[in-house]
């Protein structure tokens, strides 16, 4: 290997020099086994700068470091540091990161289910619980120095997101922070708002990835690059579709039909005569990449069911990736992690399929897995014992589980609400799991193709970088009290003015303000170009404006009038009547054979003409009311399909001797009506009336009023934007003013006061948080037992998937009357909400009150995920687990709010003592 060149004397001098100003970057890039790129030592040197620090780099290209150096700092200067994370399980590993290196007694983990020295001088935790700490004036946040906010980006989702603003605003004014986040096309705005809210930020954008990413479609049996060329990598390289992938998907595109696609029924011909694409099987897939030296792979499957699916078609097939000594290594750890498992839960939690595949290095990756299970499968991945996990897209937020391939079943996702196509954000955060630095020279990426799916639409996910970060903050009931509490209601809205959120929405109508400043300089110009007076040449057109008006009313109204008194006259024509058709094809006299009445509708009278037609007429042919012009005599049975019968009857009323009425002139009423001769006096009387460049000026006008009215539209619109977190703050102060968490007190200064219930609310962190402080107020969950009050929390937490069937069962006694009457106290409260135009509340979902319940009585995991599926009810025990830890957590700030004085309080504590067991406990310290 050639050594790299020595530096000059200038360089070694820059270097030394600036070692000098950066002693703990030194030190801290001395313990490290690789050198630090540039993005990294330049995010290290703002923050040992006393700057803070925002880092935007792709997944898998370092950022972290640049975190891990805040840790550095707090420890070197004897202060704090808290790491915070968007999940529990990346919170994890970074616990287990920090304490390998700096030992159990420096580092501590606090999540919502788990907590390990929680006084340490650095902290790992999920970012919910420090926003918790914030508001409730925490001890621990004394001599905080540093905040490292891990996949800052996610501010973005729009269920969580709030919560990284929240944290931003509330920080303390010293403490330093530092922002990892994914390749962002706004950081540069990102960065401006932090300046501004946190004062002097570093913005460190890197976009190169340090492994090289090469893009792929799998069509059929044949890995084809997507990219053709070398130099795709190269920057500001122009990519062109590889031309073999376009012919081969052509070619195979021509001969089957579209996926799903079923041809009509009955039809022999065309399409629905053609084969139906059949994909590589996932073994197949797994068996090449293994050819092809592409493991370890992860291959995102949209689906829970499908990656299990996958996992159990690998072992059936016999598939093995890994060799004795793997598997004895492999058997060791899961033996550890999984040793807190009850040996009677482990039949029903499907342990021994999942150990089998594990020891054959493979894998499933989902939300519904058992956290033990997804642990031990993330740690084996990392370590290169599983070799192929078939994932959903929750693995791409945040853990570290690089590989050398990702692979992606399809580029359609199912989003909770429809099936949707993946964005090119998603495809990146997905791919980005491919390469492993200091592992792979290369990463890859790899599309199944199958019909329907055109290489250019992937080219487009593959190349596209503009990924804006869009914030989702807003209000809500437990912020707007907390921050009332705190600060008070008006230095809360400044607060809230200050949002990334109102950030934004501020910019988005820089434009529009410019756009109106030119409209009001383009509305001077006009004003200027009329000559004479702009007000009475303003006054005359608007006199002609209520000319025309007037004029259209008024012939609006006579139509009605017409058309009423031409339907009476029609509803008195009588069988032998002789009237007149005044215009149109069927003009002339005409004979009415049915007078066509009807109870509901206009009549429709049916006639025969001079011409021998015969057909319906209605009112739209009469201008004016009919009038019958004479009588002839008819048959009293009349067959009007036979030609012979219209002739007769044409012959019979051209002899008649009955003429056409002479052409009447219609009156329109408009010379009748005084308020428009007035108005057409006051016109000819106007001083402008008369003047020679009258119409010239009408038209400067007629340009200006357009212009105002744009403007005026132009001004509501950016009226509606500024503020708007302001203005839906003080909607939500309205509410809980009028439900008593708000009140003014005797200090007089106007500021509403939080009160008792208030100081309830402060305290419940939860989707629901209202609607539980409600039911606390109104006592609807006293008399309740522990197993009982559990049933009912677990309806404001649990949100069932929109693909399970079943009416959920409630338990028996006291549960479904408390039921009802929290489901009352909801169906009140978004009534509130819809009066101060809020986002509602999510209705109450007793889908995991029946297995919750029997959980905290005591029953077997077996008995409970049985009974659940015989209601219909399909629960994964990682599931079961993850909503459990949920009620817990309600439960346990239910009992805090409350006291175990309480009744409720007690009861809460009971539940948490019942449900805290087994699979549940596992895991969670």
């Amino acid at each position: 290997m050639a050594s790299s060149p020595s530096p000059s004397p200038a360089e070694a001098y820059a270097a030394s020099a600036r070692r000098g100003k950066y002693p703990q970057l030194t030190r801290f890039a001395a313990e490290a086994s690789f050198e630090f790129d540039e993005f990294q030592i330049r995010g290290c040197e703002a923050l040992e700068g006393g700057h803070g620090v925002l880092v935007c780099a792709p997944t898998g290209a370092g950022k972290t470091v640049v975190g891990e150096f805040a840790v550095h700092l707090a420890l070197a200067e004897g202060r704090k540091c808290f790491y915070t994370t968007p999940i529990k399980a990346l919170s994890n590993q970074k616990y287990g990161d920090l304490v390998a290196r700096y030992g159990a007694d420096a580092v501590g983990l606090l999540t919502g289910d788990t907590s390990i020295n929680g006084n340490a001088q650095v902290v790992v935790m999920t970012t919910e619980v420090l926003r918790n700490m914030l508001y409730a004036g925490s001890s621990t946040i004394t001599d905080l120095g540093y905040v490292v906010m891990d996949e800052v980006h996610y501010l973005a989702d729009r269920f969580r997101g709030a919560v990284w603003e929240e944290v931003i605003l509330h920080l303390p004014e010293h403490v330093r922070v530092v922002g990892l986040s994914a390749t962002v096309s706004n950081a540069e705005e990102f960065g401006e708002w932090l300046v501004e809210v946190r004062g002097d930020t570093t913005v460190v954008v890197d976009e190169h990835r340090p492994v090289p990413l090469w893009q792929h479609m799998l069509v059929g049996n044949r890995l084809l690059d997507l990219f053709a060329g070398e130099d795709v990598h190269a920057p500001g390289a122009e990519l062109r579709i590889n031309p073999t992938l376009l012919r081969r998907t052509e070619e195979i595109g021509r001969q089957y039909a579209p996926a799903g696609f079923h041809g009509p029924r009955g039809s022999r011909r065309g399409s629905s005569r053609m084969p139906r694409f059949r994909p590589p099987s996932r073994v197949e897939v797994v068996e090449q990449l293994d050819r092809a030296g592409l493991l370890p792979a992860i291959v995102f499957i949209f689906s829970r069911a499908g990656c299990d699916a996958a996992v159990a078609q690998c072992v059936r097939s016999g598939l093995r990736l890994n060799g004795p000594g793997e598997v004895e290594e492999i058997r060791r750890i899961i033996d550890a992690r999984t040793s807190e498992l009850p040996e009677g839960d482990l039949g029903v939690l499907g342990y021994w399929e999942w150990r089998e595949a594990l020891e054959r290095g493979i894998a499933g990756h989902h939300a519904g897995l058992l956290p033990a299970f997804k642990e031990t499968v993330e740690e084996l991945f990392v370590r290169g014992l599983v070799k192929a996990v078939f994932a959903t897209e929750t693995l791409a937020l945040g853990i570290n589980m690089p590989a050398r391939t990702v692979v992606l079943e399809r580029l359609v996702k199912y989003n909770g609400e429809a099936h949707v196509d993946l964005t090119p954000g998603e495809y990146t955060q997905l791919t980005g799991r491919a390469g492993r630095r200091g592992i792979d020279v290369e990463g890859h990426a790899v599309v199944a193709w199958q019909p329907g799916v055109d290489p250019k639409q992937v080219a487009g996910l593959a190349s596209t970088r503009t990924y804006p970060l869009r914030s989702s903050f807003r209000p809500g009931y437990n912020m707007a009290v907390n921050l009332v509490a705190q600060v008070g209601a008006a230095e809360a809205r400044e607060l809230l003015e200050q949002s990334f959120a109102q950030f934004q929405a501020d910019r988005s109508v820089v434009g529009t303000a410019r756009r109106i400043e030119r409209n009001k300089e383009a509305l001077k110009g006009y004003t200027a170009a009329v000559t004479g007076d702009f007000a009475e040449t303003l006054e005359y057109v608007e006199l002609r404006s209520k000319i025309s008006a007037r004029e259209k009313a008024l012939s609006r109204q006579n139509t009605a009038v017409r058309r009423a008194g031409t339907a009476e006259s029609l509803e008195k024509l009588r069988k032998g009547d002789v009237i007149a058709v005044p215009a149109g094809r069927r003009a002339g006299l005409a004979v009415v054979v049915d007078p066509g009445l009807d109870p509901i509708r206009e009549p429709r009278p049916v006639v025969v003409t001079e011409d021998r037609w015969s057909g319906p007429l209605s009112v739209a042919d009469f201008p004016a009311p009919v009038e019958a012009l004479g009588r002839i005599k008819l048959p009293k049975h009349i067959e009007l399909r036979s030609p012979k019968t219209r002739r007769d009857i044409a012959s019979t009323l051209r002899n008649a001797g009955i003429s056409l009425p002479g052409r009447q002139k219609q009156r329109s009423g408009a010379n009748e009506d005084g308020e428009l001769a007035a108005l057409r006096r006051a016109l000819r009387a106007h001083p402008c009336h008369g003047l020679a460049e009258r119409e010239a000026n009408l038209r400067w006008v007629e340009r200006y009023e357009r212009l105002a009215a744009e403007t005026q539209q132009l001004e509501r619109k950016v009226a509606a934007t500024t503020h708007s977190l302001a203005r839906a703050f003080d909607r939500i102060l309205a509410l809980l003013g009028e439900r008593g968490y708000l009140g003014p007190e005797s200090a007089g200064d106007g500021e509403d006061r939080v009160t008792e219930h208030g100081r309830r609310l402060t305290r419940l962190y939860s989707e629901s948080d209202l609607l539980a402080a409600e039911c606390i107020r109104h006592g609807v969950w006293r008399g309740l037992g522990p197993a009982e009050l559990a049933a009912v929390v677990s309806t404001l937490v649990f949100e069932a998937r929109r693909d399970t069937a079943g009416e959920p069962r409630l338990p028996g006694g006291a549960v479904p009357e408390a039921w009802q009457e929290t489901v009352k106290l909801w169906v009140d409260l978004t009534e509130d909400e819809r009066r101060h135009r809020l986002d509602r509340t999510r209705e109450p979902d007793a889908g995991f009150a029946w297995p919750v319940y029997r959980w905290a009585r005591g029953e077997s995991l077996e008995k409970v995920l049985t009974a659940a599926e015989a209601n219909g009810q399909e629960l994964s025990a990682g599931d079961f687990v993850r909503w459990s830890r949920q009620v817990i957590d309600l439960l346990d700030q239910i009992r805090d709010v409350l006291g175990k004085g309480d009744p409720v309080g007690a009861a809460a504590a009971e539940a948490l003592k019942a449900l805290r067991r087994g699979v549940v406990a596992a895991g969670a310290a």
